[in-house]
């Protein structure tokens, strides 16, 4: 019985490693599809992997991920749809008309105006258009600039920025983040949208 204890605890290693093997080998190569459009890919670990995929899937835009690292994007786009709640402040509406789940209506994310910002807050604060640049550069931002950000909530110019819950994003890892501005990076350029004056009600006939 201790033999037969034994041979199973070995088959179940080597399956691992068999598995973990797969993973690296499929984490960390780019397909012959990815070289052709110039993709690279960051190694991650099996953890991740989910993620990543997840991540592709759900972001409500086409991505362009020429000259990118696909895995930095997927991951990003996981965090910045289901983790970060970016598109409350910086998609505005966040919803298209008839796609507001708050209504009960089936959820359909605002794509036209999709992170350009233009949310006012009462207070002479507008969410800032966080889409790529004619340079491809989130809001404008280099990676140096977006981490230094991130971490201190300090605009370039040294202003602290104020609505934008900076301290909590400040707590990610350095992988994390790049991969939000690596997201950001392939996503369309868009401009800030307005909502509709909503129609006051007719009185009845």
């Amino acid at each position: 019985m201790k033999d037969f204890r034994t041979g199973r605890r070995v088959a179940r290693g080597w399956a691992l490693f068999a598995l973990a093997g797969v993973l690296a080998g499929g984490c960390g190569s780019s397909s012959s599809s990815d070289s052709q459009n110039q993709q690279t890919q960051t190694p991650v670990g099996s953890e991740d992997q989910e993620r990543i995929e997840k991540g592709l899937v759900i972001s409500p835009v086409t991505l362009n991920l020429t000259g990118l690292d696909r895995n930095l994007v997927g991951l990003g786009s996981y965090i910045v749809n289901s983790q970060g709640g970016c598109t409350d402040c910086h998609t505005y509406p966040p919803y298209s008309a008839g796609g507001d789940p708050f209504q009960g209506q089936p959820e359909q994310i605002n794509t036209a105006n999709f992170l350009a910002g233009g949310r006012p807050f009462g207070t002479g604060i507008v969410s800032r258009n966080i889409t790529p640049d004619a340079q491809g550069l989130p809001s404008g931002l280099t990676y140096e600039a977006f981490l230094a950000l991130m971490r201190t909530g300090r605009e370039p110019g040294g202003a602290l920025l104020q609505v934008m819950p900076w301290p909590i994003f400040a707590k990610m890892r350095d992988a994390d983040l790049r991969a939000v501005y690596e997201y950001l990076r392939a996503i369309p350029a868009a401009q800030p949208g307005s909502v509709p004056t909503p129609v006051p009600p007719q009185p009845y006939p």
